[in-house]
């Protein structure tokens, strides 16, 4: 069973970094890395694209930063940055590829939140 320090290294996380923003509560980061699946700012940027409104784009990939950022998600934040500046400068850019990385990355985000899970049920310290 691999530890959750080595599940973090293996997503492309920094654990201790992140477990500082958390206060080295395992159980809190959990449960705000799973609200990130329930939140809305990803379909957001997507619906947004869709319309050509950049704006409303800018607004969901710019919280999407923050909050991966936060959450230490790092190879996640680093396709959202990719998206954001364009965003903001209201860029022509091929908007559906950043889009489309920014999904596969969720993807293996939400791997890693299983993989997280599993940890725990197999008495890691998560």
């Amino acid at each position: 069973m691999r530890s959750v320090q080595e599940i973090f290294e293996a997503y492309g996380a920094d654990y201790q970094v992140t477990m500082s923003r958390f206060l080295g509560n395992e159980e809190m980061y959990l449960r705000f890395l799973h609200m990130l699946f329930q939140d809305d700012n990803l379909q957001k940027l997507g619906q947004a694209l869709e319309r050509g409104d950049l704006t409303a784009a800018f607004e969901a990939a710019h919280t999407l930063k923050g909050v991966t950022g936060n959450l230490g998600l790092t190879p996640l934040y680093e396709a959202v940055c990719v998206i954001v500046e364009p965003l903001r400068d209201r860029k022509e850019q091929d908007y559906a590829q950043m889009y489309q990385r920014i999904r596969e990355e969720f993807r293996r985000a939400d791997a890693f939140l299983e993989q997280l899970k599993e940890a725990r049920r197999q008495g890691g310290t998560l």
